[in-house]
């Protein structure tokens, strides 16, 4: 199954998930309304500035028929309203846009947390990660540093482009030539520059994917001496987002040489209308003086508006993946209707999945008899995983079935699935918070007596007794770092409290080769007691303690019996469990 990223949004889909999330915020549209009033006044105010130094030239060369007073108080009253009026509209404007990202972020983890585990595994974890993460950060960075900026460029733009023409009908020449100009300035950056983003954004994405998972597997690495290579991977996924982040910044920089040409013939078209206006005597000097004060003030906006384009587009880019999240939500699998009675029956039959064109599962028929334990042993690479978690129903077979009480196992709700199956891994997660709610994960309604005597079943007492508060105790990454086996000690507990019919152990008790081996092979044998099991098995003394033992190799089972009956039959399972046995001695 080859690995597919998130898709993008369109531009329909982001303008309907812009909406739907305003909605969702109180006054919001009485808010942007105020907000745009604000910078409405706050723009006419600020194009009044250089009238009033005009009407200052004026005064001085002896044209104005205002005296100092007048026209200093104009200039100082236009200044402190133009600002006022712009911070107000800018707060009230930023207040709005902050929302709507919250809820976005919201709304994408809350997406992702529903999606089935298959789903984010095919796309990479890598990709959630970068849109979680990354996207998030460069859109509130992008509102944030441009929303100022693109709010002040339109709205002076458009004030400065009135007031000129109400000066003098001839300066209707400038924004009749310059506004063609500066459009085709930006369609020409807005041809290249979001696919370069997008490729960008991507890059980006690849690259986290390839350092989570040098991260995750560094152990691996290590033992293998694969340190250079992956260095290697790592440092090309690097060069890419170089290379495509060079690529959208060049796209800016012509943008840049363009904007200065149009600076140029836009300081060049206002003096000689100027000059022409003051030689026939229909404007003062003072006038034409305001006017290019307001064209000089005109090229800072509009270098504003076209270089925000540059980070506008990269925000949009984000935006584009974080909502392509969103706009699929997974849909809620109704009730299958199966009975309530939970018996614990896992079946599968002619079961096959694949990675892409490589079978990890071919074939496959397996029963788990309720109450009964199964340990699946075989070579890395085997399919042994991906049975399990076939079982547990994070992925969906190629073909066959995986029945549970007699239902696929993917065709039952979540609160279905919950009741049944429940899989630990070697990899568990403690969460940030106090030991309690760590516990309570599993059962809400847990009393305290119900979550120590889970622990003490799992042969946690002896460390949780001396922990300082207690259930109170802080654990995660942001208290008490609890060492591997006591962390699965807890995992295990978590199972017991849900106290599901089927448990599946994909090499849960892997980290047995600690001090803490006897204490975390006896809790696993606690959670399954009573209960159908299938494990995953690293260490065969598991698989010896099992009711019946499946092996695997290339995707087949090849071998099933008890451990005695393997043993007598002297094939793949003897010769494994003979070298498992001189490699403990």
């Amino acid at each position: 199954m080859a690995e597919t990223s998130f898709p993008l949004a369109t531009l329909a889909e982001v303008r309907r998930e812009l909406a739907a999330r305003l909605r969702t915020i109180p006054h919001a549209r009485r808010t942007g309304l105020i907000a745009l009033i604000l910078l409405t006044l706050g723009a006419a105010a600020n194009v009044a500035v250089p009238l009033q130094l005009g009407g200052i030239v004026d005064l001085v060369v002896g044209d104005a028929q205002q005296n100092w007073v007048v026209v200093s108080l104009g200039l100082l009253g236009a200044a402190v309203i133009a600002a006022v009026c712009s911070a107000a509209g800018f707060y009230l404007l930023s207040r709005v846009s902050e929302r709507v990202i919250s809820d976005l972020r919201e709304q994408m983890v809350g997406t992702a947390l529903g999606l089935p585990a298959h789903r984010v595994e095919d796309a990479g974890s890598g990709d959630l990660v970068s849109r979680s993460t990354d996207d998030v950060a460069e859109l509130s960075s992008a509102v944030t540093e441009t929303l100022p900026f693109l709010s002040r460029a339109s709205f002076t733009t458009v004030a400065t482009a009135i007031a000129l023409v109400g000066l003098q009908w001839q300066f209707l020449i400038i924004p009749a030539v310059m506004a063609p100009l500066y459009f085709w300035f930006a369609r020409s950056y807005l041809k290249r520059a979001p696919g370069r983003y997008a490729a960008e954004r991507a890059a980006m994405a690849d690259r986290a994917r390839r350092v989570l998972e040098a991260i995750h597997a560094r152990a691996t690495i290590r033992a293998f001496r694969r340190e250079d290579a992956t260095h290697d991977r790592t440092h090309e996924a690097s060069a890419r987002v170089v290379e495509h982040g060079l690529s959208a910044r060049c796209t800016m920089i012509a943008l840049q040489v363009k904007l200065t040409f149009g600076d140029l013939l836009m300081m060049v078209m206002g003096l000689g209308i100027g000059f022409w206006t003051v030689a026939r005597g229909d404007l003062t000097v003072g006038a034409v003086t305001a006017a290019m004060l307001m064209l000089i003030r005109l090229r800072g906006p509009v270098m504003q508006l076209m270089r925000v384009l540059d980070s506008v587009q990269s925000g949009y880019a984000s935006l584009a993946r974080i909502v392509g999240v969103i706009v699929d939500p997974p849909t809620p699998t109704p009730d299958s209707g199966v009975t309530d009675r939970r018996t614990g029956e896992v079946i599968l039959r002619d079961v096959s999945f694949s990675y892409g064109d490589a079978w990890a599962v071919r074939d496959v028929d397996l029963r788990i008899a309720p109450g009964e334990t199964v340990a699946m042993v075989g070579a890395s690479g085997a399919g042994k995983t991906t049975v399990a978690a076939l079982v547990a129903g994070l992925r969906v077979p190629d073909s066959g079935e995986v029945l549970v009480d007699g239902a696929p196992v993917t065709s039952l709700s979540d609160k279905e699935r919950v009741a049944r199956l429940a899989l630990v891994s070697q990899e568990v997660h403690v969460f940030s918070g106090t030991l309690r709610d760590d516990l309570t994960l599993a059962r809400p309604t847990a009393r305290d007596e119900e979550l120590i005597d889970a622990l003490e079943r799992v042969y946690a007492g002896d460390w949780f007794r001396e922990l300082p508060d207690g259930l109170d105790t802080e654990v995660g990454a942001r208290g008490l770092r609890l060492p591997p086996v006591q962390a699965q000690q807890l995992a295990l507990a978590r199972m017991l409290l849900l106290d599901p019919a089927v448990v599946i152990l994909d090499e849960a008790t892997a980290e047995a080769g600690s001090s803490g081996a006897g204490e975390l092979e006896a809790a696993a044998e606690e959670v399954m007691k009573n209960r159908s099991a299938l494990v995953v098995a690293h260490r065969l003394d598991s698989a010896e303690r099992a009711d019946r033992v499946v092996v695997m190799d290339a995707g087949r089972i090849t071998e099933s019996g008890t451990h005695e009956e393997l043993l007598a039959h002297g094939g793949e399972y003897a010769t494994m469990f003979s070298a498992w046995e001189r490699g403990r001695e």
